[in-house]
Order: C-alpha cells, then structure tokens, then sequence
C-alpha cells in the first residue's frame, strides 16, 4: 500500500485498502477556525441536537486566525461565538484572542495593525499552529475546515480540507467516509543550489503537473531530496498540495519527523503515542517522475492560478507595485530568516508586508540576534512593514481594513500559496508566488527578480 493507503487502512480497521475504496475512517483530529467553524457548529446542532456534545473533546482544535484583526463587527462576533462553543462543550484546545473567557473580542482599530491586541492562548494561522502546539502526529488522520489543513501531511499523517457539512457531521460521530485516493509519487534526487528553496519545489511540481493536476488524488513525496529537508521545508511542500487539486499531501516518516514531533507533544502535553505509516516495497502509483533538485530554477507562478509557471530570470520585465511575506506557507521563522538574509543592510523599493505566521515567529524573530540586531529589526529598518498580529491577514484577502489587503488594483509578489483572482483582495490585482528569497530580492528591485543575484 502506499502512505495514504497504510493510513487510511488503519484508521478505518481494515488490514488493506486500495484507491477507489470507500471507508468509514475513525478521526484523530477535526480542526476548524473562525471562518467556518461557527457553520460547523450550527450543523452539528442543528443534526444532534441544541444540547449535544461532541465526540471528543480532546480531538477538537479551534484556531481563530483568518478574519481576526479587523474592525468588521461580524467577523469579530464569529470569534465569540467560538468562545461560547468552547466553554459550552468545554474544550481544552481553544486558541483565543482574548484571555476573559466570558469577554467579547473587538478589535481597537484606533492602535492600529502593527502592535500586538491579543491575550496570551492566542497563537496565529491555523495550520502552523497545530504542529507547533503538538496536535499533528504520524500515522494519524487530521479534518480541517480549511484547504490547506493538507500542509500537516508533511508529518507522515491523511490531512485534508472538508466542508462545514462534514465537519458537523465528525463533531457528532467522529468518523467520515472517505475514497481512498490514488497516489502520485515525487521522488526528490539532489540539493537545492544556493537561492532556492521548497517553495520553489512545489511550484516547479506545480507548473509540471497544472493546478488540477493531481485532482483527488495523494502526492506522496520520497527520495534522498526529501529527507534531506527540514520538516519547515516539507510543510511548505504539503502545504500546496491542494494548489494542484490533490486531496493530500504525505511525507515518510523519518528522524527528523520524530524528533519534531516528540519536542513538541512534550512541551505541550499533548498525547504522546503514534504509529508513523512505513514505506512498503512494492506501491501502485498513477503517476511516479524523479525530479533533480539541483537542476531547479527560482520560480514564480503567475496570474491567474498556481500553474502559471516561469522562472524569474523569465519575468525581470514585470514590474511591482507591493510584496508581502506571510502565511501558512511562507510566515514560518525559516521564511522571514530566508527574507531577512536578502535584504539585511538594504532598503526595500516598493511597499513590502511581513505577517508572521504564529505569535510564536514573532518572538523568535525578535529572539533571534545578527551582529547585535534582532532579526525583526534588521527587517524593520529594511522597510518592511512587520505586525505583530499573526494571522492569514491579507493571504485571502478579508475585510477591507486588513493588513497588507491590496483594495485597488495592483501587481504583488508574494509568499502565499494561492493566486486566483481576487484572493489578495481587488479582483483586478495580480498576484506572483514565489520563495521568501524571490519575494525579498523583488521587493529590493521593485520587479520580479532572481535571488541569486543576492544569494550565492
């Protein structure tokens, strides 16, 4: 069986499974956030009752991350409501803006975007949280009401996106039918030379396949290239994978997954026991291509979708008008270190926006010291527009008083991970993915620019 198969086998009770296979599964984890989770909620008490409770409170994550720092009273009140659902079912794993537990979150738009406004449980994006806070464990299988809940893939785990329906569906039962997908394999050879990154792995993929690609079905990643990878690099891969219309993305099991793991159910008392799924010998592959690192160029993915790909020495014609740094994705500390390397001792040409991933970034950012500066200095004096309020911000647009959202049209580069139109904000915006290196070196330049050029 292939890592899904394996996965999805044992969470279901059977000793094998093949693609195509409808299973009932038993779910380890359901995540959800302040976007669909007040949806999720009213399906499941509107199927199981007002006074229900859910299935268990243990394997519930709720993340408010998406809307959040924003003075639009509606999404404001979907965080309450969230609140009022966590002290209801009495959930353990409630990541809040605020410390009352019977307060009311608003956002004081009079001190503005850039300085911290939330208590101390409040972490950031949804799926950089979970790893960090030890609820993403090998073997096992993770629902998130978000299409990128695949990014926990890189830990040897089925994570998927589903549906406010199925969600409330999990909350009453915990289980969900499931078509075992069919798996394409990605076996990584070789480094990456100087100035590239995972980022532009998976686009390079990307563009191969298109951005339906892999529609339905699971990229599973092997080789000497992946677990030369730090587990940092592997969620920005996995991340994507729904960039290409998979269902999932799956990494191997390997030490450095354990050791990743083992750190942070520890530190957060989170359960401890797990079963990574192994390699079999012989799988059954609808797609199966070696790919050379070493022969990768920085690449961009173009408007209006993922699979637009070129690389940037092909693009250094286009010029910009904002870049922006953040996201699950590209907001992890190794992104804005990657970022701060580039244009330590320089000054950005055009607007540039740093969204920390994780409250956790920003400390770390803050933490993290180069010949007596912190790094979130170096990148302040560089005239990056950083803020301390971790979360998805402009990534999916929001509100129009979100941070870094791009409200006229515009060009960006950016370390997001999705670029259809409107997803930034103005439907008439464009919007280029590409490497934290390529978003700095771009931004130093004000056009799409190679960042070997600042990398070597």
């Amino acid at each position: 069986m292939t890592l899904t198969e394996k996965v999805l086998a044992r969470a279901s009770g059977k000793a094998h499974v093949q693609a195509g296979d409808n299973v009932w599964v038993n779910v380890d984890i359901l995540m959800t956030h302040d976007v669909c989770g007040p949806g999720t909620i009213g399906v499941f008490k509107r199927e199981f009752g007002k006074a229900a409770k859910v299935w268990d409170p243990k394997k519930l994550v709720i993340i408010p991350d998406h809307y959040i720092f924003t003075a639009d009273s509606m999404s404001n009140r979907n965080v309450d409501i969230l609140r009022d659902f966590a002290n209801e079912q009495e959930l353990p794993y409630f990541y809040d803006v605020i410390d009352d537990s019977a307060g009311h979150w608003k956002f004081d738009a009079n001190q503005g975007q850039l300085k911290k406004q939330y208590g101390k449980n409040y972490t950031g994006v949804c799926h950089t949280t979970l790893p960090w806070k030890g609820h993403t464990r090998p073997g096992e299988v993770l629902f998130g009401t978000d299409s990128h809940t695949c990014m926990a893939g890189a830990f040897n785990q089925f994570a998927t996106g589903i549906g406010n329906t199925d969600a409330g569906f999990i909350l009453g039962t915990g289980k969900l039918l499931v078509k075992v997908p069919e798996t394409m394999r990605f076996f990584l050879e070789g480094e990456l030379p100087p100035g590239l990154m995972a980022k532009d792995v998976i686009l390079h993929v990307i563009g191969e396949i298109g951005f339906d690609g892999a529609t339905y079905r699971a990229m599973q990643w092997e080789g000497p290239g992946v677990h030369s990878m730090a587990m940092d690099d592997r969620m920005t891969i996995a991340n994507m994978a729904i960039e290409a219309g998979a269902k999932n993305g799956i990494f191997p099991f390997d030490e450095k997954t354990d050791s990743y793991v083992r750190e942070r159910v520890t530190e957060n008392g989170t359960k401890s026991t797990y079963e990574p799924a192994e390699i079999d010998a012989d799988q059954k592959f609808s797609y199966d291509k070696v790919f050379d690192l070493s022969k990768l160029e920085p690449t961009v993915a173009c408007h209006p979708d993922p699979g637009q790909r070129k690389t940037a020495k092909e693009l250094s014609n286009v010029t910009l008008d904002r870049a922006y740094i953040g996201s699950c994705t590209g907001g992890k500390t190794s992104d804005f270190l990657a970022f701060a390397q580039v244009v330590r001792g320089k000054s950005v040409k055009i607007d540039t926006f740093g969204v920390p991933a994780t409250t956790k970034v920003v400390q770390e950012l803050k933490d993290t010291q180069w010949d007596g500066k912190s790094v979130w200095s170096i990148l302040e004096n560089a005239g990056v527009r950083m803020t301390e309020n971790a979360s998805c911000a402009a990534c999916l647009g929001g509100p129009v008083d979100t941070f870094g959202r791009m409200n006229t049209p515009m060009k960006c580069i950016s370390a997001t991970n999705r670029n259809f139109p409107g997803r930034m904000g103005h439907k008439e915006s464009q919007v280029f993915l590409a490497s934290p290196y390529t978003v700095a070196a771009s931004a130093l330049t004000g056009k799409i620019t190679d960042p070997r050029e600042y990398v070597g």
